[in-house]
């Protein structure tokens, strides 16, 4: 990326204006290629993990085991991003946590790389705790480049940097998604930490580029409320690891002791963190309408991850075993369809955003709610083309790569309907109190999405079979046509909020 960085004398006292990254701040630059590096070896981990896990020569586990222990983990990144904002603001400060972060996550990738079961479960871990405290940082980090929120450059930087989060996601599938399930399975986790290492690399060689205010911890602990933290921390990790000697001495210890209590939390915690910002008696009413209305998205939203991320595990676990994974002749291995997605994406995203602006000019762009009414319909009708490929297989034969494809491409028109929708809105609708905190919440949906597909795996439950997929896709549209029927009172619950 050298050669994008640029001399710029024109808007002489910002921070990093001397050298510029595609017209924005040079530390964009970091943190484009830290995100980069971190989403290769996050996509490309995630993409071996449910073939891994019902290999033979991996885990061997049966389907809904694997899907179950995909969708926990998938559902523990996205629940402890909040716990890492948190610890960014009170601890350490945006660039000491994301340094931090990096570091557990290459541990965690060569924890996995490890030919052993205990330690892959050790790095599973590692690698959620790193990744939330990672997700919850990076971004802010990029709004602190520019001046404030009114920064024409802002918006722009903000494409920039996600165009680098699905760079490393599309080509993370192809190299590691390839050595791993050619080669060898540890050997691809292996991979996936020498990505984080160039990463973390990148990162603090880069830091010096960044804004002093990732730096800052904005709201320091006292040092009372650190020994009292501390204290109550110490106190529960006591107990858990007593709990668990006591389950494993008893002898009656399973995956399902961690993980059913992970997607009961999963399920919980954002209720009660909804519940409790709606009941908040120092917001006004404007504040709590919107809170109302903000409660239907995100419903809605974890609708939607519930299905769109078992494109990673039960769509993939499918492929692995009942799809002919080859075009025209030419053979490709199953993680490459994770890659499908984020090239969709930086395809589509452009053609988006031009279609909104076009409509708004005429007056014409759909509401919040009929954007994410479109998205849960769409979603719902990809697994309701789903039911095709299921179809042909359970006549024993192997169904066309292209009838996944379609899925991704349906699933995907429908993200970028929903997603930075959802995204916006949540910034829009957040009290003031509650500024800070809004974007973890939002994360939160794809929490309680991937904790219910949790559940229902660890409940035995057949993701891939006929009926099971109708009735999601049927949930999904029928969510979808809620949303549209009720728009109207949604946007009267919004007040000022487009």
């Amino acid at each position: 990326m050298a050669s994008s960085l640029t001399k710029d004398s024109a808007t002489p006292g910002i921070p990093g204006s001397e050298k510029t990254f595609f017209g924005h701040p040079r530390g964009l630059a970091t943190l484009f290629m830290t995100e980069m590096w971190e989403r290769f070896s996050y996509y490309g981990m995630r993409a071996l993990l449910p073939l891994y896990l019902v290999a033979p020569g991996g885990l061997h586990l049966s389907a809904a085991t694997a899907t179950a222990i995909y969708s926990v983990y998938l559902s523990l990144v996205y629940l402890l991003a909040l716990p890492g904002g948190w610890f960014a603001d009170r601890v350490l400060g945006p660039r000491r946590t994301v340094a931090m972060a990096g570091a557990v996550i290459m541990l965690g990738h060569l924890t996995l790389a490890l030919p052993y079961a205990g330690t892959f479960y050790a790095g599973l871990g590692l690698v959620a705790i790193g990744s939330g405290l990672l997700k919850a940082n990076i971004s802010t980090m990029v709004g602190h480049l520019y001046d404030g929120p009114d920064d024409p450059r802002r918006d722009g930087g903000f494409t920039v940097f996600y165009i680098g989060i699905n760079v490393g996601a599309f080509v993370a599938p192809l190299t590691i998604g390839t050595v791993g399930e050619s080669v060898n399975w540890h050997l691809g986790f292996a991979l996936a930490a020498v990505g984080m290492a160039l990463g973390l690399a990148q990162f603090l060689l880069g830091s010096r580029h960044l804004s002093p205010q990732s730096d800052v911890v904005p709201t320091p602990m006292s040092p009372a409320e650190k020994v009292s933290t501390l204290r109550k921390s110490a106190l529960w990790a006591a107990v858990a690891v007593v709990f668990y000697a006591v389950v494993g001495v008893s002898g009656h210890y399973t995956l399902n002791w961690v993980m059913v209590p992970i997607t009961v939390a999963g399920l919980v915690i954002p209720v009660v963190v909804l519940g409790r910002i709606r009941r908040d008696r120092t917001l006004d009413s404007a504040e709590r309408s919107k809170m109302s209305a903000y409660i239907w998205f995100f419903v809605a939203a974890a609708v939607f991850w519930m299905i769109y991320d078992q494109g990673g595990s039960t769509l993939s676990i499918f492929a692995d075993s009942s799809a002919k994974n080859s075009v025209l002749g030419w053979g490709f291995p199953v993680s490459w369809y994770q890659s499908v997605n984020p090239v969709l994406i930086m395809a589509l995203a452009p053609v988006f955003a031009a279609l909104w602006l076009a409509l708004a000019r005429r007056g014409k762009e759909p509401s919040t709610a009929t954007k994410f009414a479109f998205g849960l319909i769409l979603v719902g009708l990809s697994f309701f083309l789903f039911l095709a490929p299921l179809a042909i297989a359970g006549g024993g034969h192997k169904a066309a790569a292209l009838w996944l494809v379609a899925i991704y491409f349906v699933q995907t028109v429908g993200e970028l309907m929903l997603s930075p929708v959802g995204l916006s809105v949540t910034t829009k609708m957040a009290p003031a109190k509650y500024a800070s905190q809004m974007m973890g919440v939002w994360f939160l949906a794809v929490t309680a999405g991937d904790a219910t597909t949790g559940l229902l795996s660890i409940a035995g439950v057949d993701l891939n079979k006929t009926g099971v997929v109708a009735l999601e896709a049927v949930l999904a549209v029928a969510a979808g046509a809620a949303v549209w029927m009720y728009r109207r009172r949604v946007k009267a619950l919004m007040g000022d909020v487009n």
